[in-house]
């Protein structure tokens, strides 16, 4: 066998292995290895998408977060107002409360004070009656006078 003749025909063998490797074994080799960089591919888009939901996601819970403070915030700035009218109105009540026990303190004190000026006219009277008596040494009768001696209250 001659050097040439074998070279050539490796040659061949080598050029139709390559021709089946390129036919039947690479395109499936082809195939796995850009299916896996689709699954790459498709798996970083959708960290991405994952990554701009969570953005979004964290975004619309901060604005939620700051709209239910600003709620919390105005709700106990009604609280207070509430708590405030309600102090003012108490108050308000008291003092006419106050008002009203104050007139009615008033009130009976002037009629004490009357009960006593008449308690008082009757006594007088009654000491003037006998003063009078004292004086004329002569029994009065209240019965007999009752007219003289009611004038004489009045006029105390």
């Amino acid at each position: 066998m001659n050097i040439n003749s074998t070279l050539f025909f490796q040659a061949v063998v080598f050029l139709i292995l390559v021709w089946f490797t390129m036919k039947f074994v690479w395109p499936p080799i082809v195939k796995a290895l850009d299916e896996r960089a689709q699954k790459i591919a498709d798996g970083l888009a959708a960290a991405d998408l994952a990554k701009s939901e969570l953005a979004n996601a964290n975004q619309r819970v901060e604005q939620q977060l700051a709209a239910s403070r600003n709620e919390t915030a105005s709700l106990l700035a009604d609280a207070e107002r509430r708590a405030q009218a309600i102090v003012d109105e108490a108050k308000s009540r008291a003092s006419v409360e106050a008002e009203k026990i104050l007139s009615q303190a008033k009130a009976d004190a002037d009629q004490q004070v009357v009960q006593a000026r008449e308690a008082l006219r009757d006594q007088v009277a009654v000491l003037a009656v006998k003063g009078a008596e004292q004086i004329l040494r002569k029994e009065v009768n209240p019965a007999v006078h009752a007219d003289l001696l009611n004038r004489l209250k009045t006029e105390l």
